[in-house]
């Protein structure tokens, strides 16, 4: 597993063959303060980075959903929780976002993360993501 990030309480690795799936600017990203800005200072945050196989496995065990996903998040307790992305995955569902790959991993991560902190799909949580992602897109991609 390769360490990708190691902040205060957020911690990001890849379990990839080839890392070169991975953008530059993903791997500068903001983490503590995306994570403090949605989770709290006390969250502790792992970010894991996948194949579609581990993915599909993940999702069909936990989901029931047999097939790969670009995102998954499991809350481990109030205050710990991971994160699971798959950027091949992504990579090919950015374009039905009309996004580029870097910002579509960004947006992954502060969706995931308003899963983590209990909300569901819908207008709500739309909101509270736009409002994230535009904060972050354009000083950090």
């Amino acid at each position: 597993m390769k360490v990708i990030y190691e902040g205060k309480k957020v911690f990001v690795t890849s379990t990839l063959k080839n890392n070169l799936q991975i953008p530059k600017s993903f791997k500068n990203l903001p983490y503590d303060s995306i994570k403090d800005g949605i989770l709290g200072k006390k969250y502790e945050l792992s970010i894991v980075l996948i194949g579609k196989d581990r993915s599909k496995s993940l999702n069909s065990k936990h989901r029931n959903k047999n097939y790969a996903t670009d995102v998954l998040s499991f809350s481990v307790s109030k205050t710990e929780g991971e994160i699971f992305l798959t950027p091949a995955v992504a990579k090919i569902k950015s374009k039905s976002f009309g996004m580029d790959y870097q910002n579509y991993l960004l947006f992954l991560v502060i969706h995931a993360s308003f899963h983590l902190k209990g909300l569901e799909h819908g207008d709500k949580m739309e909101r509270y993501e736009l409002a994230h992602y535009n904060r972050y897109r354009h000083r950090h991609l």
